[in-house]
């Protein structure tokens, strides 16, 4: 980093209320003096080694380096390569490493909060409109207190677009859906459950045989992609989009909160600027990669039902009620959901 971009860097403003070191009191000498100090944290990561999502962790960990001129250094592990993955949130609390990257949901049980700042059911079909919320309208502040509850520190999502529906029968509204199998997880069971499906819990690695099986109609698994890779085209030969049970994602950088408090504060700054920078250059590649997998799902005979907006938007109405029921009267809750469809009106989507 050239001298110039360091002295920007220092002087940069806050990115979603991370304090960044800034004017004339960055370049103050014990600024500087904290700034060097080297730290080294531990980050387990949410995928696997080799996928998409987790070479994108690995540019993450290379930028906050790079910010820092080489002194904050995260070494990076895979899902469940220090502990398994549903253990992550207790081994961060309790300090086994630093940093985790984690989806809310997995512990909306304890939290309901977390049900709203991972993903939305019918909510926000753009993912800038869901990142928009976290940035602009208090998003991150309501996610931070949520998990300052638990001795964490919610540093800042990755947004990015819908999960598809993989479907063995041919589905082409939202009424098609009732009464059939299918196998969804966190707020979108509980969403789906209450249009009618006959929601079945099922680990993502058993989504494949549940389809070619017959025990599944159809299911949630992840993005095209993935689902192109685990075989998917094979057992399940129509694609429903947009996929409402997940329409936009928020995986979040979260970390101990008593080390993320010992952090100098450019330090601070810098996995603010990088966590934005991922979000963004994540979504754009996805966004590429799902037009050219579709493609190969054309070749595989898979076929792709589009859902009337206005089929969506009408149950969006309905999934409201899900919603609220879902934030189980917890005031940090219904005040997040209270926010987000304040957005959705303003945006005309309720």
């Amino acid at each position: 980093m050239t001298d110039v971009n360091r002295r920007r860097f220092l002087t940069a403003s806050t990115l979603g209320g991370v304090a960044a070191v800034g004017g004339a009191a960055a370049l103050a000498m014990p600024s500087v003096a904290k700034a060097a100090e080297k730290v080294e944290w531990r980050m387990q990561a949410l995928w696997d080694g080799g996928t998409t999502p987790y070479e994108y962790e690995k540019k993450f960990v290379a930028r906050i380096a790079e910010l820092t001129e080489g002194n904050f250094n995260i070494k990076l592990f895979s899902a469940g390569q220090i502990v398994p993955a549903n253990q992550a949130f207790d081994a961060v609390r309790s300090g086994a490493f630093q940093m985790m990257k984690t989806f809310d949901g997995y512990e909306a049980g304890k939290i309901p909060a977390f049900a709203f700042t991972s993903t939305i059911p019918f909510g926000f079909p753009e993912p800038d409109q869901y990142e928009a919320w976290f940035y602009e309208l208090g998003g991150l502040d309501m996610a931070r207190e949520a998990y300052a509850k638990a001795g964490l520190f919610y540093i800042a999502p990755t947004v990015y677009g819908e999960e598809p529906m993989h479907s063995t029968v041919k589905i082409e509204s939202i009424a098609d859906m009732a009464g059939k199998k299918g196998r969804f997880v966190g707020l979108a069971s509980a969403v789906m459950g209450d249009l009618g499906v006959a929601v079945t819990p099922m680990a993502t690695a058993e989504v494949y045989t549940g389809l070619e099986k017959g025990l599944i109609d159809f299911a949630d698994r992840g993005d095209l992609t993935a689902n192109y890779e685990a075989g998917l085209a094979e057992v399940a030969k129509y694609i429903i989009l947009p996929g409402v049970h997940q329409p936009t994602t928020a995986t979040s950088y979260v970390a101990n909160k008593g080390a993320f408090d010992a952090l100098p504060d450019a330090y601070k700054a810098a996995l603010a600027v990088a966590a934005r920078e991922i979000s963004g250059s994540l979504r754009q590649h996805i966004l590429v990669q799902d037009t050219q997998v579709l493609g190969k799902y054309a070749e595989a005979g898979v076929e792709v039902i589009r859902l009337d907006p206005a089929d969506v938007a009408a149950n969006r109405i309905k999934a409201v009620a899900s919603w609220k029921k879902a934030t189980k009267n917890d005031p940090l809750a219904t005040k997040i959901v209270d926010s987000q469809i304040g957005f959705m009106q303003s945006l005309g989507l309720l």
